[in-house]
């Protein structure tokens, strides 16, 4: 089976790769040439645990291909998936100039049925003005040649991408047609061999499924931040009473770890996007605001507590802080949103100088602040000197440190742990001032 996937951003280069792993032909797709150019070299331009490979692999037996056009590979495919970028507009609403510039392209140059199938968070309704730019472009042409539109939503965890692609909890395909219907339960075929569900449904619920999916799980993280924050006022141990509620079978143990906000590229932009939704029909989504409220003010946690155990901002200037962790959760190089960067505007603004270091994202980082901060050569060269440790990302190097390497190092023994990966007594007995979430 051939098909084509526009853009090769994380999730349509995650997704080619992963199709053509099961024995689909892929031709993935992107206007960016110099980027086309590198995946045609093997060089893969985002941090994905065992991407690279796969990627190689792939190539050289050549079910992977990489274009910039994609009317040179309209003719042989069945199936276009749009996975291009949704950046949200400045009113937090998802920009759809990409998808729709796909569509026009997909309805001037095709000329035998054909899905498109948008891969890309969208917000509900976009299936219908894909479809009707397709038709106009038609139109346009004067021909009358058969397509469908379908929304199939990527539900990828970055760091587990290749994972979650191959053995998903589900995949969600909405479609209008049993032609479409049949088409994509034919691409999915390998997959069923591993008992996984596809759920099909009409398109607007499926556009739906992923944005209230990403906003369920974003809930429960400025909840159980919500939580922690009241249980340092009251005294409790929010990691006793996060085992305790996720015992409740309707509640479970997922996503109720507080720590110091979410970022990324998804729960940020989907919850945006959500509430704008609800906003151009005159609702109001009022837990999500909350939700959204919640997560940016846990953004500064960490400074906050910092703040206070040297007596105000006043006093912070000339300090050295160290940062552990960049990327807004491990196993990426992904700094979108990330809470780093709040932190270190918020320590530059105080007066502080601010030395980092993370495994992957030192390259990002460079990219996105230059050299306002000092990039550390390892974990121990970013405390050197420092007048505390704050840990942002819970990177598995991070988790067993030499304390006594550290605490020699640092000016003073100061430890801020934003995402609860330390034991405090432990951390008492190294001779530490420790400080986290909730506890």
């Amino acid at each position: 089976m051939n098909i084509a996937i526009v853009g090769t951003g994380y999730v349509g280069l995650v997704s080619g790769t992963c199709f053509a792993e099961m024995g689909v032909h892929v031709t993935c797709v992107d206007v960016n040439e110099e980027k086309i150019k590198s995946l045609q070299e093997g060089k893969v331009p985002i941090y994905e645990p065992g991407l690279d490979e796969m990627v190689l692999r792939n190539q050289r037996e050549g079910r992977l291909k990489f274009t910039t056009d994609l009317t040179d590979c309209l003719d042989d495919v069945e199936v276009v998936f749009s996975a291009v970028g949704t950046p949200p507009d400045e009113d937090g609403s998802a920009d759809l100039q990409y998808v729709l510039a796909v569509a026009r392209t997909f309805g001037q140059n095709i000329k035998k049925y054909t899905v498109l199938v948008t891969k890309s968070t969208v917000p509900v309704g976009t299936a219908a003005k894909v479809k009707a730019t397709i038709q106009e472009e038609l139109k346009r042409r004067g021909v009358d040649v058969p397509f469908d539109v379908a929304s199939n939503p990527e539900f990828l965890k970055e760091g587990a991408a290749i994972k979650d692609f191959m053995s998903p909890d589900r995949v969600v395909v909405g479609v209008e047609t049993e032609k479409a219907k049949e088409l994509m339960t034919k691409l999915y075929r390998p997959f069923l061999l591993n008992n996984f569900r596809v759920i099909f449904t009409d398109i607007p619920s499926a556009e739906m499924i992923k944005y209230a999916a990403n906003s369920m799980l974003a809930t429960r993280i400025s909840f159980m931040n919500d939580i922690a924050n009241l249980c340092e006022l009251v005294g409790a141990d929010v990691n006793m009473v996060r085992k305790g509620i996720g015992s409740d079978s309707r509640i479970g143990s997922k996503f109720l770890y507080p720590g110091c906000g979410y970022g990324g590229s998804c729960f940020p932009k989907d919850v945006k996007a959500l509430i704008k939704t609800a906003q151009k029909q005159g609702y109001d989504m009022q837990v999500l605001q909350a939700v959204e409220a919640v997560n940016e003010q846990q953004k500064s946690v960490l400074y906050r507590k910092l703040e206070a155990h040297f007596g105000g901002k006043e006093n912070l200037r000339g300090k050295t802080i160290a940062m552990w962790g960049l990327a807004f959760k491990a196993e990426t190089d992904d700094m979108r949103e990330a809470t780093s960067l709040v932190t270190i505007q918020l320590l530059l603004d105080a007066g502080c100088t601010v030395r980092v270091y993370d495994p992957v994202a030192m390259n990002e980082c460079r990219r996105r602040l230059g050299d306002v901060v000092t990039y550390a050569t390892d974990m121990y060269d970013a405390v050197l000197g420092a007048d505390a440790l704050l840990l942002l990302t819970e990177w598995k190097q991070f988790r067993l440190p030499s304390w006594g390497v550290v605490k020699a190092a640092m000016k003073e023994a100061l430890v801020i742990d934003g995402r609860n990966i330390y034991d405090p007594q432990e951390m008492q007995e190294n001779g530490f001032t420790y400080k986290s979430i909730g506890r």
